[in-house]
């Protein structure tokens, strides 16, 4: 049993757990030992209440799948079953929502963060407004 400290360390955003050097640091890093693929970073909507977390949170990305290619790998390697009355939205850095067609080396060209890494959210309803 972890104590409840560390339990809500964990569920802190990637951004609030690491520093923005550390983070910089880690894209170098990945890009270095893997040129053709992109650093994702997925975490669940902070109010989401149905879908479960992921088990991790970074991902490598190759960047010629598309969104919706990108999503059904999530899903199945996570066996997020989902309703069939349930939606699955993936927001980019909290705020966009990207059609499902776009190839993630086109969202990463125009939503990658600073630190280098591209923020996505996931929710099972729309979070407009939020």
């Amino acid at each position: 049993e972890m104590p409840p400290f560390e339990r809500s360390q964990e569920l802190r955003p990637f951004k609030q757990r690491k520093c923005f050097a550390t983070r910089k640091d880690e894209v170098t890093n990945i890009k270095s030992k893997f040129p053709n693929k992109l650093p994702v970073i997925i975490e669940r909507y902070s109010k989401e209440k149905v879908l479960p977390l992921l088990p991790k949170t970074k991902f490598l990305a190759p960047p010629e799948l598309s969104l919706c290619q990108f999503v059904t790998i999530i899903r199945i390697r996570n066996r997020m079953a989902i309703e069939s009355n349930q939606a699955f939205y993936l927001l980019v850095n909290n705020r966009t929502l990207c059609g499902m067609s776009l190839t993630l080396a086109e969202i990463y060209a125009h939503n990658q963060d600073e630190d280098g890494f591209l923020y996505m959210t996931y929710a099972s309803q729309e979070m407009f407004g939020a």
